[in-house]
């Protein structure tokens, strides 16, 4: 049963209720994933605004109210308002000129049903009067929303042909809110898959790592190899890939580690640094991502015997990809902090060692032993360090205590 949209938080923010004033309660309506979510009961995030004024009067009306704007896509009527209990895009309806499956050149229109006819389905075609909370539904989004069924506004494979994106977004709403399929949809989705090679790698990469990010994506993907179009975006992803990508899921929920796309996606790799690297360039990911990727590619029969030494040598992220990826135990490491090794070099120059590289290599065997033997602390360290130079004199103080090691942030 859906909620009534007055009960959601959202609605209550202050700065929604300053932009109305500003626009005018009759030229404005929140649209699109605020509405949908607050009728589902979910947490809700952005709120997205559809106006009949154009960009140079929202602009104006915001700046006599004392609101500040960004033009953040003004070449398509978006304005984003910033308020302080978070920016609004308010953008001004539209129409679709042409299509070309990639972009669509707009104009603007003055006609609610006009702007929601060229939204992609039917549950984020909602429309709520910003006082009222009034829905308008002009293509049957409620009895989807409450069915949980996912429906193009419009022949499927028409929406499809403006937008080749909405094939992946299809997938995703359907995993997310979707209960049964429709075969007309699936088919219209199969049949254009091969038009999603047009699309910039950085529109298809956003798809496909907010798919993995949803608690549970694999059933989903294994239709998607199944029907012929995660070939055209993932060829790497196979059967065992597929397996592979519904033992992590298994094992992030079992463990209480929280869902990572990036994981997810290299569970649909084979265990191969190469392959990695190819769909990272392919995909245009980011650095921080491309080592992720890399790294979990990397991973060896040999990372669970000593989880917190792989931790500190990979950093604890990598560490639990690389052990829930192996099919390993990960909890060792939540919450954990990686120790910083309690010796440095002047400690040991100050024993009589020649500063240099002799004082490096020694620093390299001790801390090797100290992370063989789990992270001892300072009194251990300095046996280590006596047992090394051959003598038991010296001051346990010069070691201070252990400190948390912050983990790099491309980790």
């Amino acid at each position: 049963m859906l909620r009534d949209l007055a009960h959601a938080d959202w609605t209550k923010r202050e700065g929604l209720a300053l932009l109305t004033r500003a626009l005018g309660a009759e030229n404005i309506r929140w649209v699109g994933g605020a509405v949908r979510d607050g009728l589902l009961g979910v947490a809700v995030h952005d709120v997205d605004c559809a106006t009949k004024l154009m960009p140079a009067e929202v602009i104006a009306a915001c700046g006599r109210a004392g609101i500040r704007t960004v033009p953040t896509g003004i070449d398509h009527g978006t304005i984003t308002a910033i308020l302080k209990d978070g920016p609004v895009e308010v953008t001004t309806l539209r129409r679709d000129v042409a299509t070309d499956g990639r972009r669509a050149t707009i104009a603007f229109a003055q006609d609610w049903p006009e702007d929601a006819a060229r939204r992609d389905f039917t549950i984020n075609a909602l429309y709520a009067h910003p006082e009222t909370l009034e829905i308008a539904d002009y293509f049957g989004g409620i009895a989807d929303l409450e069915a949980r069924r996912v429906r193009f506004i419009g022949d499927a494979r028409q929406r499809i042909a403006e937008d080749h994106l909405r094939i992946l977004r299809y997938y995703r709403f359907q995993t997310r809110f979707g209960a049964d399929l429709d075969q007309t949809t699936e088919d219209a989705c199969a049949d254009l898959a091969h038009t999603l090679k047009g699309l910039s790698r950085e529109r298809i990469a956003a798809e496909l790592l907010a798919l993995l990010a949803l608690p549970d994506p694999h059933a989903t993907v294994a239709r998607m190899r199944s029907r012929g179009v995660l070939p055209v975006i993932l060829p790497e992803a196979c059967p065992p890939q597929i397996a592979a990508l519904a033992r992590v899921v298994a094992a992030e929920a079992a463990q209480g580690i929280a869902a990572d796309p990036v994981r997810r996606l290299a569970a649909l790799l084979p265990p191969s640094p190469e392959v990695a690297e190819t769909v990272a360039a392919r995909l245009r990911l980011s650095k921080a991502q491309r080592a992720r990727l890399v790294a979990a590619a990397e991973r060896t029969a040999e990372d669970a015997a000593n989880p917190k030494s792989l931790a500190y040598r990979l950093t604890p992220p990598i560490a639990i990809d690389r052990l829930l990826l192996a099919g390993s135990d990960a909890r060792v490491l939540q919450g954990w902090s990686v120790p910083v090794f309690p010796l440095k070099g002047g400690v040991i120059v100050a024993r009589g060692v020649t500063a240099g590289p002799a004082v490096a290599r020694l620093l390299q065997q001790l801390e090797a032993r100290w992370v063989a033997e789990g992270f001892p602390g300072p009194e251990r360290v300095n046996q280590m360090l006596a047992e090394e130079l051959g003598s038991s004199a010296f001051n346990f103080d010069e070691i201070p205590d252990p400190q948390p090691r912050r983990t790099p942030k491309n980790g």
